[in-house]
């Protein structure tokens, strides 16, 4: 993660616990590069994002305020987004334990090879992790690396934050990702690691993710009980005039 995305992250941060409160002005900008020890060009990118997402607003002239609903939005539900691992997500908040599954090395498959953009011999990850949150299944995922891409990965990294390691052992940043969401019916692992009923609704995930130089690194799959929370969207006017 880049400096300004931190800054960015720890800003939210800030606003939901009412330190920033809605309404009103942040610090001036040559004050928040002080305290966090960087360039007030890294600043403004930060202040960019948080207007992207609909926290901040800034008047010509005057200084960058806290929008009135900024509270909310801080609270809301995963952002559709948001591509953090669910550690970094939740981690501060609550326990987060990964229970590996499934851990194998193999080749990919035609479709894991358009979708991440290697051979039929380049090794990939093949992991199945349950996710769980304070003593209870959170969410079961199902994901593919390439070895090449992301090395390394072995069960301790697994039994941490794999996202973690990404960008803090490897130095690596994390792009975009091109994700699908949908509703679906459980299958049986579902409702074996997830501890559901065959009638409760799943919340699907699928999603390629991609390194910030457009390499993928990632094609996943997670499933969530329906009663584990949502993602959100948040969605701003812009004017044509």
């Amino acid at each position: 993660m880049s400096k300004y995305e931190e800054i960015a992250n720890d800003i939210i941060e800030k606003i939901r616990s009412g330190i920033y409160k809605s309404g009103n002005p942040l610090p001036d900008q040559k004050t928040m590069a002080t305290e966090y020890s960087t360039s007030r060009m890294t600043l403004q990118k930060s202040l960019a994002i948080l207007k992207t997402k609909g926290y901040v607003y800034s008047q010509q002239g005057s200084a960058t305020y806290v929008k009135n609903n900024a509270d909310s939005i801080a609270n809301m539900d995963i952002g559709v987004d948001q591509y953090v691992g669910t550690s970094s997500l939740l981690g501060k908040d609550h326990k987060v334990v990964s229970k590996i599954i499934e851990f194998n090395l193999r080749y990919p498959n035609d479709d894991e090879q358009k979708d991440l953009k290697i051979s039929a011999t380049d090794a990939i990850y093949d992991i199945k992790r349950l996710r769980i949150v304070d003593d209870e299944p959170y969410a079961l995922e199902f994901t593919k690396m390439p070895v090449n891409v992301i090395p390394g990965v072995n069960d301790d990294v697994l039994h941490k934050s794999i996202y973690g390691y990404i960008q803090k052992d490897l130095k690596l940043t994390i792009g975009a990702a091109d994700r699908t969401i949908m509703a679906k019916k459980p299958n049986s692992e579902d409702i074996k690691y997830l501890k559901i009923d065959k009638t409760d609704p799943i919340l699907n995930v699928s999603q390629v993710v991609y390194l910030d130089d457009g390499t993928p690194f990632e094609k996943s799959s997670t499933d969530r009980s329906y009663d584990t929370g949502g993602y959100r969207v948040f969605l701003s006017h812009k004017s044509d005039f």
